[in-house]
């Protein structure tokens, strides 16, 4: 029997910057898009240039994302961080661990330096979270 997919769409968190889903529900996993600091009420750009303040605000957009699909940080079991500077990785990592502060297991994660983010991004967030 084939998998339920089901897209889950927030207003309270930016719409998408091109043709994708903010979050894809296929049977009980979750994958999230990457999420950059764009104010979810405005589509402007949050953070000034801080590379903290654009992930608290990845992190928030995410944090909509999973609470539209019934779920919480305590369900992500996978992440990908993207910097556009890995010198940001110390940084973005005190916040990321604010995020996840109250999870039982921290999920799995990779880091890496991109060449450029969308918009001029410092950072980008994805996960999937099992439900």
């Amino acid at each position: 029997m084939a998998k339920e997919i089901k897209e889950i769409q927030t207003k309270d968190a930016p719409a998408p910057v091109g043709p994708y889903s903010q979050a894809v529900l296929a049977g009980s996993t979750l994958y999230c898009s990457g999420s950059i600091a764009l104010d979810p009420v405005t589509g402007e750009f949050v953070g000034g240039g801080d590379v903290q303040e654009e992930a608290r605000q990845c992190l928030k957009n995410m944090g909509a994302i999973l609470k539209a699909s019934g779920a919480s940080a305590s369900n992500v079991v996978r992440c990908t961080v993207f910097l556009s500077d890995l010198n940001d990785f110390s940084k973005v990592n005190d916040i990321y661990s604010e995020f996840f502060k109250d999870n039982a297991v921290a999920p799995s994660r990779s880091c890496v330096q991109a060449a450029a983010l969308p918009k001029g991004a410092l950072v980008e967030i994805d996960c999937i979270a099992e439900l």
